[in-house]
């Protein structure tokens, strides 16, 4: 029976060993690049997705999305759209109907995306609802990902600089992982409905905290 909790405790997260994506990481810099990476992710049926923005430390002042990562269950590319735009295979693969793609608080993606070049949203799984529907509360990925698989996603790259001239090791690997971690929630949410042998853990409220005292 897999327990798991309405609302997964943060601390617990730094005990606990890390996830990392270990298939295959492809950078993607010209439209010529893109055009055969979307030829081939064209042929699968579920994708991981994502996107990452250089951090402003400006108030008021917010910078493109600068990377957007599409992974597989093996193979993550990363489009350097800082470096590209939003080439018109990319904006195909958006559009698309016939794959599933799944990401999280994607409406946030689709607006930053949309600001480098309109296009119509095509078929995508927000991973929000879907966890709502087995009672977890949590937004944030790495706590969905840590009550699911008792792993750690790290988030020490979040901030670093998305525009830099070449992405570092440590900033592909935390790149792909949120992508490709969008796959595994996806995917055990789905088994977890079709089997049902999991049980839900109420985080107690202040007042029943309080009676309990």
């Amino acid at each position: 029976m897999k327990i798991i909790q309405d609302k997964y405790d943060k601390q617990k997260i730094q005990t606990l060993p890390r996830e990392l994506f270990e298939g295959r990481i492809i950078v993607i810099f010209t439209e010529k690049e893109a055009d055969k990476a979307v030829a081939y992710l064209m042929r699968q049926h579920l994708l991981g997705f994502d996107t990452e923005t250089r951090p402003s430390f400006k108030k008021g002042h917010m910078h493109q999305v600068g990377l957007l990562q599409v992974s597989t269950h093996d193979t993550c590319f990363l489009f350097r759209l800082n470096q590209m735009g939003l080439p018109d295979s990319v904006v195909r693969l958006l559009e698309d109907h016939d794959i599933t793609k799944v990401g999280l608080s994607l409406q946030d993606d689709f607006r930053l995306l949309k600001a480098r070049r309109p296009f119509r949203t095509g078929t995508f799984v927000e991973l929000q609802k879907e966890v709502k529907d087995i009672g977890i509360e949590d937004n944030s990925l790495q706590k969905i990902y840590a009550n699911l698989f008792h792993k750690k996603i790290s988030k020490n790259q979040q901030l670093s600089n998305w525009e830099s001239e070449s992405l570092s090791e440590a900033q592909q690997h935390y790149a792909a992982t949120d992508a490709w971690a969008c796959i595994k929630i996806h995917e055990e949410v789905a088994r977890m409905k079709r089997e049902g042998n999991f049980r839900l853990e109420k985080t107690p409220t202040a007042d029943e905290l309080s009676i309990n005292g």
